[in-house]
């Protein structure tokens, strides 16, 4: 698979971060993939925002206990809104809020079809959670992502190991602390290998010549560039 190109809260660099907007923008620039936060509202619904408690103007609402409506109304949309405004030809990389939206975000994407679950990427930092999904959503990719620094190195084989028993697909960690023997031993245990936060080309390049599979970035004209080039260049080689 070639390197995911993971739009961050729909490349927010350029237009208000998890809005349609946003989304429609950088699938157009050519991201592969969408990274986005999901919340249940008041009302059941799967909505798409990143804080628990958002503020327009003079208007402050915590989203839990605001309707899908009251939530549209303030530029955040439901992830049905996602699928209906841009389809399913993309990867989805969905940061769990609250733990009672995980069962109602994978119907959405159930419910989108055209392979939609296939390409939802769930990411949380509970392992816990993470091996419950495995048994009820084997049509998912699950994502461990603990945070920055959460990981001790020296425990790192023994780690991906238990990853790789409990049916996680990919370890999500900050640019910062791959290394290429470090990716190559979590593809070792049948993991994918992502990088957040790669904003600056020159970290872009050194995720990629590591071998991670997936960037997160903000600016999402200048990673679909980098991702290429490196691409073209690669396969020049060849």
């Amino acid at each position: 698979m070639a390197v995911i190109t993971f739009a961050h809260r729909g490349g927010r660099a350029d237009l208000p971060e998890n809005t349609l907007p946003a989304f429609r923008r950088a699938l157009d620039l050519g991201a592969r993939g969408l990274e986005t936060d999901a919340w249940r509202s008041a009302d059941g619904e799967v909505v798409l925002v990143h804080d628990e408690r958002i503020r327009r103007g003079l208007r402050r609402v915590r989203v839990p206990d605001a309707s899908a409506a009251e939530l549209r109304a303030l530029d955040v949309p439901r992830l049905a809104d996602l699928y209906a405004e841009c389809g399913s030809a993309f990867e989805l990389s969905v940061d769990l809020k609250d733990r009672e939206v995980v069962h109602p975000l994978i119907d959405v994407a159930r419910a989108a079809g055209g392979g939609a679950p296939g390409r939802l990427w769930i990411c949380t930092a509970s392992q816990k959670l993470l091996a419950k999904l495995r048994d009820v959503a084997p049509d998912v990719k699950l994502v461990y992502s603990p945070g920055r620094n959460r990981v001790a190195p020296a425990a790192m084989e023994r780690h991906a190991a238990d990853l790789a028993a409990q049916g996680v697909d990919c370890l999500n960690l900050h640019h910062s602390e791959w290394t290429r023997g470090l990716v190559a031993l979590v593809h070792r245990f049948g993991l994918k290998a992502f990088a957040w936060d790669a904003q600056e080309t020159r970290y872009i390049l050194a995720a990629l010549r590591q071998g991670v599979d997936g960037i997160y970035c903000d600016r999402v004209d200048r990673m679909v560039a980098t991702v290429g080039e490196w691409t073209a260049t690669v396969d020049d080689d060849r």
